[in-house]
């Protein structure tokens, strides 16, 4: 496979994880603005456009986090060049670039998707209708990635496009999670809080674990177990530990089918080692942030490992 369709493979699906992942966060601001004051739902837009990373070229501009300004920001506004749109643009760029590689399914899955997302999107999104969008943009993940599943080769451009799934998957969960002690929680002295308890929720819900976590854990919202299920608990897709045994595995395959092992495989190797290794005793002790700050590092070595492993410049 020529590096260039590798690479389109790889970031068709980083891009679109990137898309479902932030619409889910963003339904999950609008969720926790609409139940607040005016006051505390500008605080959670502010989280929300902080966790995507966007949060100096909002305030640049706009002078207060009105939800009407947030969420056209995060879905459509040209001054923010990460947005939604465009990166469902580069979603279906990516596509036709691998349209030799990727089923017929697939494709339609993702020009369908393009172009009902593309027509909501014209025009500012009112209040009445974001939460179409949101479950466009959802739904769009979620037939993609089945058209994916049901109807390609387990060939290498699969492996690409799953690994570019788990690369982009593990860096959105653990950046979602870091965010909590920084930017959810007004004090410290609000741990423990019912205020606690609601950003523990949304975290959750960020990440669309709310419901398994509910079922493992009978309700009961508690920091410890949160963390632990969603950094070392391998049943739950979107846990950092399913994402690099699921990355792993998909890298093997790459090497099986090239006949070697790269970069990638090392590095992915002594990843995954110290995550089945680590305790949540160790994270805590650790320290929460460190843990995440180096575990963001390693995903992206190994993001980087894969472009020059497959030569996705070439």
């Amino acid at each position: 496979m020529l590096g260039r369709t590798a690479n389109g493979l790889f970031w068709m699906f980083r891009y679109l994880e990137r898309a479902e992942n932030t619409a889910r966060l963003l339904d999950t601001g609008l969720r926790m603005a609409l139940t607040k004051g005016t006051l505390t739902a500008e605080e959670e837009w502010r989280s929300v456009i902080a966790t995507t990373g966007q949060r100096a070229a909002f305030e640049e501009k706009h002078d207060n986090y009105d939800g009407h300004a947030a969420w056209n920001f995060i879905l459509r506004d040209k001054a923010n060049p990460a947005n939604v749109r465009e990166m469902f643009g580069a979603v279906r760029t990516n596509a036709r670039l691998a349209r030799t590689t990727i089923s017929s399914d697939v494709w339609e899955a993702v020009n369908e998707s393009w172009m009902t997302l593309d027509k909501q999107l014209s025009r500012p999104v009112s209040q009445g209708s974001v939460g179409d969008v949101v479950r466009t943009i959802r739904r769009a993940g979620m037939r993609v990635h089945g058209a994916l599943d049901g109807s390609m080769l387990r060939s290498e451009g699969f492996h690409f496009a799953r690994a570019g799934t788990y690369v982009e998957r593990a860096d959105s969960t653990s950046r979602i999670l870091d965010m909590k002690y920084f930017l959810l929680l007004p004090s410290l002295s609000y741990v423990g809080s019912s205020l606690d308890s609601s950003q523990w929720d949304q975290v959750l819900r960020s990440v669309a674990g709310a419901q398994s976590y509910s079922w493992l854990n009978a309700g009961q919202i508690d920091a410890r177990g949160i963390v632990q299920f969603l950094v070392l608990d391998d049943r739950f897709p979107r846990s950092l530990a399913f994402c690099r045994a699921a990355l792993r595995d998909n890298l093997a395959a790459l090497a099986r089918l090239h006949g070697r092992e790269g970069t990638s495989n090392k590095l992915m190797r002594a990843a995954d080692m110290h995550i089945t290794d680590i305790t949540i005793e160790e994270i805590f002790e650790q320290g929460l942030h460190e843990f995440l700050v180096d575990f963001m590092a390693r995903n992206a070595s190994i993001g980087a490992a894969i472009a020059e492993d497959y030569r996705f410049q070439s």
